[in-house]
């Protein structure tokens, strides 16, 4: 954390913002965002004040590393004051030519009208803020809550930390965060820390790298980004919202005839030349971080079991009344770019606040097509074959974990770090890659996602589904250490916490080695944990050549959390 001999600026202009409402008739609903923070250069201030291709060239920096960067690079101390203080040059320089952007001095107080922080987070110093402030007219340094620079030592943007420490000294969450930017660190930032992202584009000039929730011209638009921030009634989602959501995805998948529009009731897809059509559908309805990408991928990796291509999805969206149009549109982004990344497309579906539900409800139908002759069925397995398992168990349930009980592994004595890790694995729940390699090698008589009740319940599953028994060796069964670690704090077993993200598959022997390879070549980790045995059901289990017993679990491990 930043001491107090390290240069901030903090102005709480109402110590009872996040605490003072009373509920009554009168007094509006608080909206979702709490706090807006800037980016400076090139955000609050017209772009162009500073040129980097000309502070590159004089400090010697290579033009694909960014300034500070290079700064941090240099190891000479001497050399690193000569650089510093070249920039600083730059930097003041820039600061006194600089303008206010168009509408920044219309937006901060509009803000302040809202109830809503209003904080500055930059590369620069404060030395040159507080000069560029100067040349607004009605804006000064204490207009703002907080004004974060990189002389409080914090780690610069990209990454997470400026945001992760406003929202500490502020007393709200990260995702209450809405952050704007007019370059790629920005967004990059605001992602990682889980904040709301709006890129800047100054009507074009520019344009970011990494994905952001939001794109605006300029930030008078931001009015209309805050207001989905109150609290919607009953009903379906409004039509004006729905169409500027829509607007900002693009449907490029020619099969679909018809897709999600305002006033469409249904979708439409030409499956002309497919042969067979394989469906599925799930309800999400237990995790509130990212339930957009667990929809889309606990539909997607059931579709890859049977060989099939996922490509269409249909979801229907409820929502507890009093959500934000802003949370709605965190889900339908999520929906969107997780399709639009794995190759999918998004048809449509349906949007609906309403008072039968408590929390958000993500109900996705997902299609994919496959040849039949590639078709995979489980009652293909045979005695013989054997049990290979990709990644680690309970990969989602270690996410899960880190990500719902953060503050309790805290308390248990896990790392800032290790926790950060655990969260990390929420990417590697998708089984697509691995269950695309195996579906194109011959050989591959059945596959089966784990997913609740663990592995334990994946192999019994499995077991009944292909009508043979299966052996599993225990010691060969793979589990990540920082797994192992959490299990062991709550006192739960990870074979059976829900483990999306790791992909069983029966494989003829003969055929084993070539799979093994390729699935490893595209730097997946996989093991052999087993064989199939002769016709029937159960499993047999042994440790180091002896008989074990394999356990069963009438509910999914993560059920047992307090």
């Amino acid at each position: 954390m930043v001491s107090p001999e390290q240069h901030r600026f903090v102005f709480l202009l109402d110590n009872n913002f996040l605490g003072g409402y009373f509920w009554s008739m009168e007094t509006p609903a608080p909206n979702q965002i709490k706090m807006v923070l800037f980016d400076f250069d090139g955000t609050l201030t017209k772009p162009g004040a500073l040129d980097f291709d000309e502070i590159k060239a004089a400090i010697g920096c290579p033009h694909e590393i960014p300034v500070l960067e290079y700064m941090r690079g240099i190891t000479d101390p001497v050399r690193r004051q000569e650089v510093s203080d070249i920039l600083d040059t730059f930097e003041t320089r820039g600061a006194e030519i600089s303008e206010p952007n168009t509408g920044a001095e219309a937006i901060i107080p509009y803000l302040k009208e809202q109830g809503i922080l209003v904080g500055i987070l930059t590369r620069n110093t404060l030395k040159t803020v507080i000069r560029a402030l100067e040349n607004f007219e009605a804006t000064g340094i204490s207009d703002f809550d907080l004004v974060i620079t990189r002389d409080d030592q914090l780690k610069p943007k990209p990454h997470p930390e400026g945001i992760l420490w406003a929202a500490e000294e502020m007393g709200i969450k990260p995702e209450d965060i809405l952050m704007v930017g007019d370059f790629a660190f920005d967004m990059e930032a605001g992602k990682k820390a889980g904040a709301i992202t709006v890129f800047l584009d100054n009507h074009g000039k520019q344009r970011a790298e990494v994905e952001r929730a939001f794109s605006i011209s300029t930030l008078e638009e931001l009015k209309e980004i805050i207001e989905m921030g109150y609290p919607l009634p009953a009903g379906k989602l409004p039509n004006h919202y729905l169409r500027r959501f829509l607007s900002e995805f693009a449907f490029e998948d020619p099969s679909v005839l018809i897709g999600p529009a305002v006033g469409e009731d249904t979708a439409a897809v030409d499956i002309q030349g497919e042969e067979v059509l394989v469906l599925k559908s799930d309800p999400v309805t237990f995790v509130t971080d990212s339930i957009g990408l667990y929809a889309v991928l606990v539909s997607a990796n059931d579709i890859a079991t049977s060989g099939a291509i996922p490509r269409w999805m249909l979801t229907t969206l409820l929502f507890p009344v009093g959500t934000s149009a802003l949370t709605i549109h965190g889900v339908m982004e999520n929906l969107y770019s997780i399709c639009r990344k794995h190759g999918m497309t998004l048809c449509g579906g349906h949007t609906e606040i309403t008072e039968a539900v408590q929390k958000p409800v993500v109900s996705g139908m997902m299609a994919g097509t496959v040849k039949k002759s590639r078709l995979i069925e489980k009652s293909n397995m045979a005695p013989g074959d054997v049990v290979l398992m990709t990644k680690r168990v309970a990969v989602e349930g270690t996410a899960i974990i880190a990500r719902e009980f953060g503050e309790k592994l805290r308390e248990l004595g896990l790392s800032p770090d290790e926790i950060a890790l655990c969260r990390d694995f929420l990417p590697r729940i998708s089984i697509l890659k691995e269950a695309r390699i195996a579906a194109c090698c011959d050989g591959v008589s059945a596959m089966h996602d784990v997913t609740e009740g663990g592995l334990a319940t994946a192999v019994s599953e499995l077991s009944m589904a292909g009508g043979c028994s299966i052996k599993i060796r225990m010691e060969d069964i793979p589990v990540y250490p920082i797994t192992r670690k959490i299990c062991s704090l709550f006192d739960i077993s990870p074979l059976g916490l829900i483990g999306s993200g790791s992909l069983l598959i029966c494989c003829r022997k003969e055929h084993v080695d070539d799979l093994l390879k390729n699935i490893r070549d595209a730097d997946i980790e996989v093991t052999s944990i087993g064989d199939v045995l002769e016709k029937g059901t159960g499993v047999d289990a042994t440790r180091n050549g002896e008989p074990t017993t394999w356990p069963t679990f009438p509910a999914d491990e993560i059920t047992r959390l307090p």
